[in-house]
C-alpha cells in the first residue's frame, strides 16, 4: 500500500491513540482531583450521573482527545512522505506517535509537579471559587495538568516530526555509505 494510502488510515490510527491517551490520562488528573471533574468537566461534557466515576473521567478523555489526533497527525504524517518507501513510512509513523504521546507525557505531568511546587491557597485568586469544590488547590493542579498537556500535543508535532527527519537523515547516510 502506498504511503498516500496509508495517510487516512495512520490519521484515523492518530486518533484512537490521541483518544486512548485522554481516556489514560484523566486517569491520573481524577486521581489528583476527583472534584475537577465533579465540579467542571461531567458538567462540560453532560456525562450522566451513573458514569460520574473514573469510567466518566475516561470518557472526558476520550471526547476532549480524539480530536487532537487530526491536530497532531496530520502533520507528522505530512513530514512522514519525506520516507523513502511505504514500510517505513507506516512503521517510523507509529514510532513518532510514540514520541507524540511521550512528550505530551512528560509536559503534562512537568506541569502537574509544577503545579504540586506553586499552586497553594496564598497563589489562587481571592475571588477564584469554582461551585462544589473541597480542594481547591488539587482541582487548579488538575486544570494546570489539563491546559498544559493541549500545549504538550503541540509540541509533539515538533518531536514527531523531529524523530522523522532524523530517521530520514539516517536512510540517507546508510544509502551514501553503500555507494
Amino acid at each position: 500500500m502506498s504511503k498516500l494510502a496509508q495517510f487516512p488510515i495512520l490519521l484515523m490510527l492518530a486518533c484512537v491513540v490521541a483518544g486512548t491517551y485522554g481516556s489514560i490520562h484523566n486517569q491520573i488528573s481524577y486521581t489528583v482531583s476527583p472534584d475537577y471533574f465533579h465540579a467542571f468537566k461531567f458538567h462540560q461534557f453532560h456525562v450522566p450521573e451513573v458514569l460520574q466515576s473514573r469510567l466518566g473521567a475516561s470518557l472526558v478523555g476520550w471526547l476532549a482527545s480524539w480530536w487532537m489526533g487530526l491536530i497532531v497527525g496530520a502533520p507528522v504524517l505530512l513530514v512522514g512522505l519525506i520516507l523513502p518507501d511505504a514500510d517505513s513510512y507506516r512503521r517510523h509513523a507509529l514510532t513518532a506517535f510514540a514520541v507524540v504521546v511521550v512528550t505530551t507525557l512528560v509536559v503534562g505531568l512537568g506541569a502537574l509537579a509544577y503545579g504540586y511546587l506553586t499552586i497553594s491557597e496564598s497563589t489562587l485568586p481571592d475571588d477564584w471559587r469554582p461551585y462544589d469544590v473541597s480542594d481547591r488547590i488539587a482541582f487548579a493542579r488538575a486544570g494546570n495538568m489539563h491546559n498544559f498537556s493541549y500545549a504538550g500535543g503541540a509540541i509533539g508535532v515538533i518531536t514527531g516530526s523531529a524523530y522523522l527527519f532524523a530517521v530520514r537523515m539516517q536512510i540517507r547516510r546508510r544509502a551514501n555509505n553503500k555507494t
